[in-house]
């Protein structure tokens, strides 16, 4: 089998991973940093789109298997996510509201196409595995790419002179988004306290337990922004801002547990640390609750966490550049061994 037939689907994370990174940096006066980062990631979502198509085109037959995979499928929702926070970071860095709006065009064309194909073919699936094999934090990735419709929708809804048609299909979006991590978490909760754990089991993507819930912040901090504005919105105002804190509360209880487990993983355990295309998983979700409370800081007015989104875009930083380099080596590797 080659490296090309196993490509994961979920690759397009270091987009999402670079994108919200990038965006953190923007909004905290690392502008250079960010536009570095915007150069990598257009390089990256590219290149992931030319290996995708390639992969297709080639390999169908496996392409069709991963769709159907309980541990595979929704990988593939990643490049809804991709292209809803490049979408974003166009709007942030560059105002490029034009190449935006393709961007979320495409990013909606793909979460239709994909949400409803995956979860059908893992509904229809006769040959399932058990939920303790099944279900993992990968599995919010379907939350994760409705809260990056709603995210970039909120954001061209600002731009479209707060658009009626453009905030209700944020909000809606933001509410399934919200309803569909209800649905999740308690099955992943139920996993992860009712079933044996081991250190393996345990992969990154379940740092998407808390960034599932720091994106549905951001959503919400947005709506709230736009609510300001005499309209639909600003009817729900107080919904609006009490969900948004009940989010970011819940993105903020997972972090402990996080770090804990994590520590168990790979101190107590010693589950070796090496490179793993995963690991964006696990920097998405710090660089988004960077991005997530501080625009929660602008739209509520609460400076006294002003702290909290520096020291969480250092840490994703940090994260993003180990990271980085460990795909660097990868590749490197690959090269070697190639010739």
């Amino acid at each position: 089998m080659t490296w090309l037939e196993e490509l994961s689907p979920s690759y397009f994370a270091l987009v999402m991973a670079t994108g919200i990174v990038s965006i953190g940096c923007q909004l905290l006066a690392l502008r250079a940093v960010g536009v570095a980062l915007f150069v990598v990631n257009v390089i990256a979502y590219i290149v992931l789109w030319i290996l995708s198509l390639w992969r297709a085109g080639r390999f169908p037959r496996a392409m069709l298997a991963d769709l159907a995979s309980h541990q595979r499928g929704i990988g593939f929702l990643t490049a809804v996510a991709a292209s809803g926070v490049l979408g974003a970071e166009t709007i942030v860095l560059w105002h490029a509201f034009t190449v935006a709006t393709v961007l979320l065009a495409v990013a909606a064309v793909l979460w239709v196409g994909l949400t409803y194909a995956v979860f059908t073919a893992l509904t229809i699936t006769h040959e399932k595995p058990s939920l303790a094999e099944g279900i993992s934090g990968t599995w919010l990735l379907a939350v994760v790419a409705t809260q990056s419709i709603a995210v970039l929708t909120a954001l061209l809804a600002a731009h479209w002179h707060q658009s009626l048609e453009a905030n209700f299909v944020a909000l809606s979006m933001w509410l399934w988004g919200g309803m569909l991590y209800i649905w999740l978490i308690s099955l992943i909760f139920y996993r992860y306290t009712f079933f044996s754990l081991e250190p393996g089991d345990l992969t990154p993507p379940y740092w998407i337990n808390m960034g599932a819930m720091a994106i549905s912040t951001l959503a919400g901090s947005l709506l709230i922004e736009n609510s300001v504005h005499p309209g639909f919105l600003h009817s729900l105002r107080p919904f609006l801002e009490g969900f948004t804190v009940f989010w970011w509360a819940t993105a903020t209880w997972w972090i402990p547990i996080i770090v804990v487990l994590g520590v168990w993983r790979y101190g107590y355990r010693r589950l070796p640390f090496e490179y793993d295309p995963q690991y964006w998983g696990a920097v998405f979700p710090l660089g988004m609750y960077a991005v997530a409370t501080y625009r929660l800081i602008e739209a509520l007015d609460l400076h006294f966490l002003d702290l909290v989104p520096k020291v969480f875009l250092g840490l994703a930083l940090f994260a993003w550049s180990l990271t980085f380099l460990g795909l660097l080596r990868r590749l490197r590797r690959g090269l070697v061994q190639g010739g």
